[in-house]
């Protein structure tokens, strides 16, 4: 993928999130989902007619997945994760709910190839009304919610989780810590779910923090960096294969779709951003040459 396969970033929704995060494709709408973790939001961009669609919510919103139900998402909150159906705004009762809460909360998730959903946290910077408060320690977990309900750890001593994502093959797991400023590659098996043998992947960039991650059909991770102002496309081997610049600071995570999966989609944060970021906390779209990997669906219904 040559400098020309890449388009510039077009800002499609802004927002102004004060913390765009959570940004997932679902294909059946044609449309992709995202977060606005400190204003409680939800939000929905549908290319075709360039609409967006808000719902509220009482806590922070972190994280969005796809379920094996066209209809429903399972949206991570703050304190839980719950089943939501955005047609008739249904929410059902909690599936998980994080002890701890409010001192620590729920951050980044996405579902492996298995139908899991993997979560991590962090120390809650989110106030009761918003505002923002001081994130840091490694107050920090990786869990991982089976189908069955069954509820496992995986990792601990996380500073600020984020990026969770599968290689093409299914044989690697990626996730970071933004306060490390690391992403590690695990050994992932398809057939248990289980993860080993960590090592560093992308350590010590220079741009900003690893936030958010989507993974490309050639294996490549693409890291949105918190205050980089950028995106970094890294290749299987951890090398840099190229750094797209962003108009804005603060860059949180990314999501391929379009009907063709070629359309990289990128939140980001007015929280912390200069005041030359007019358009901080939208969301971007920007066009690519290469086909991104599809959501996986959390396994909801056919446990």
């Amino acid at each position: 993928m040559n400098s020309r396969m890449v388009g510039d970033p077009v800002c499609v929704a802004p927002t102004g999130d004060v913390c765009g995060e959570g940004a997932v494709w679902h294909a059946a709408h044609d449309a992709v989902y995202w977060t606005d973790i400190n204003r409680f939001l939800i939000h929905r961009f549908t290319p075709a007619d360039q609409s967006v669609r808000t719902w509220f919510f009482d806590e922070p919103v972190t994280a969005l997945t796809l379920t094996d139900r066209p209809e429903v998402l399972a949206v991570v909150l703050g304190s839980r994760v719950i089943l939501w159906e955005p047609a008739t705004d249904t929410r059902q009762e909690p599936l998980f709910c994080l002890e701890g809460w409010p001192a620590v909360r729920l951050n980044d998730a996405r579902v492996d190839p298995r139908g899991s959903l993997w979560m991590g946290t962090m120390r809650n910077n989110v106030n009761p009304d918003g505002t923002s408060s001081e994130a840091g320690e490694k107050d920090g977990v990786l869990f991982r919610l089976d189908p069955d309900a069954k509820v496992s750890v995986w990792r601990r001593d996380i500073g600020i989780a984020n990026t969770l994502t599968w290689s093409p093959d299914r044989r690697r797991f990626y996730f970071g810590d933004s306060l490390a400023n690391v992403i590690w590659q695990y050994d992932y098996d398809a057939s248990s779910g289980t993860i080993e043998n960590e090592r560093p992947f992308l350590a010590g960039f220079e741009r900003g923090a690893p936030d958010g991650s989507a993974m490309d059909s050639e294996g490549y991770l693409w890291n949105c960096r918190f205050f980089g102002g950028c995106i970094v496309r890294v290749a299987p081997d951890g090398k840099i294969d190229r750094v797209v610049e962003m108009p804005v600071q603060n860059i949180t995570t990314c999501t391929f779709g379009g009907a063709d999966r070629k359309t990289l989609y990128v939140t980001t944060a007015k929280a912390e951003a200069p005041a030359g970021d007019r358009l901080a906390g939208g969301l971007y779209a920007i066009q690519t040459e290469v086909v991104g990997q599809a959501e996986n669906s959390f396994r909801a219904f056919g446990r």
